[in-house]
């Protein structure tokens, strides 16, 4: 070919258009207009993480799907996993309402064995706020967590009133609420710091706070195993707290985890002495002794023994 050849911009034949690309070459009004230039294009709307909407899972058939799960399989699952000895559910009879259940967290199975364990009426009415960063991060999971567990997201990494306010205003409908207010599982076997959501959305919405601990999923499926070991583990539910008038959500909180220590002391020995240590304030603390790994590692397995201890000193009739 000649160099003049080669400089001639020859015209090119149309090519013959799939449906697909015949539909994206249509315009408006049968695409989104598009933006002119010169105007930022506006931010592309969030649909996972805290912008989730769990409307659906709310809604009836989605509530007739969970409980078919709850009572079904997953019932199946705990007892197979971790045999649980359920206590302390006569201190809810009293209880009339929505209520706000806070728990330890050791686990994946924690969620689990509590939505399997919380009585009737609460449990099939129930929601569980969960971590928007790890439940909701794509389509899928988000799905997922919110029609296996009835989640709604909850932001960790910050205070968010997107997230409180929508958990107020579903208590306030007459949903109840599973929280962990350790914020994620325990790195150790030993418990964190609580934080103050639960407490503050206690204040905000008047209903009462369920203290509940949790001993045993640690071994069954601790943070950074991923295949579950079977154990035995106990619930064991405390009575209801509200807070008082002149107590703010950091107070409330710090009553709220010295109930779950003196709870966690009832199951490791007997209601009597923890009762007494309790009225004391000379319960053990759930974030174990301020010394090294060894000594923490020795003294998380004192309390396991007495645990195993009591459970055959005590044995159910």
């Amino acid at each position: 070919m000649s160099k003049l050849s080669r400089q001639v911009n020859l015209p090119k034949l149309p090519a013959a258009l799939s449906p697909v690309k015949q539909f994206r070459s249509l315009g408006f009004p049968y695409r989104s207009p598009s933006t002119p230039r010169g105007v930022d294009p506006a931010p592309a709307e969030k649909t996972t993480g805290a912008h989730y909407d769990t409307a659906w899972a709310r809604r009836t058939p989605a509530r007739m799907a969970r409980a078919a799960i709850i009572d079904g399989p997953m019932r199946l699952m705990v007892s197979g996993l971790a045999a649980p000895d359920r206590r302390g559910t006569d201190r809810l009879d009293a209880l009339e309402g929505p209520a706000i259940f806070v728990a330890n967290h050791h686990s994946h199975m924690d969620t689990p064995l509590m939505l399997t364990s919380i009585p009737e009426p609460w449990r099939h009415k129930l929601i569980v706020g969960a971590a928007a960063d790890y439940f909701f991060g794509t389509k899928i999971t988000s799905a997922l967590s919110s029609l296996v567990i009835g989640a709604v997201p909850i932001e960790r990494s910050k205070v968010s009133r997107r997230s409180a306010d929508q958990a107020a205003e579903l208590v306030n409908e007459g949903w109840s609420l599973l929280l962990f207010p350790e914020g994620g599982r325990s790195p150790d076997g030993w418990g964190q710091p609580f934080r103050g959501g639960a407490a503050y959305l206690a204040q905000k919405t008047g209903r009462p706070v369920v203290p509940v601990y949790l001993e045993g999923a640690g071994r069954i499926l601790r943070k950074g195993r991923s295949l579950p070991r079977p154990s035995t583990t106990s619930v064991t539910f405390g009575r209801p707290l509200v807070p008082s008038n002149d107590e703010n959500a950091t107070r409330f909180a710090a009553r709220l985890e010295a109930e779950v220590a003196a709870l966690a002391d009832e199951a490791s020995s007997d209601w009597y002495r923890a009762r007494v240590r309790a009225h004391a304030g000379t319960s053990p603390g759930l974030t174990g002794p301020d010394s090294g790994d060894w000594r923490r590692s020795w003294a998380l397995g004192d309390r396991s023994s007495g645990a195993k201890r009591r459970a055959r000193r005590w044995p159910e009739t």
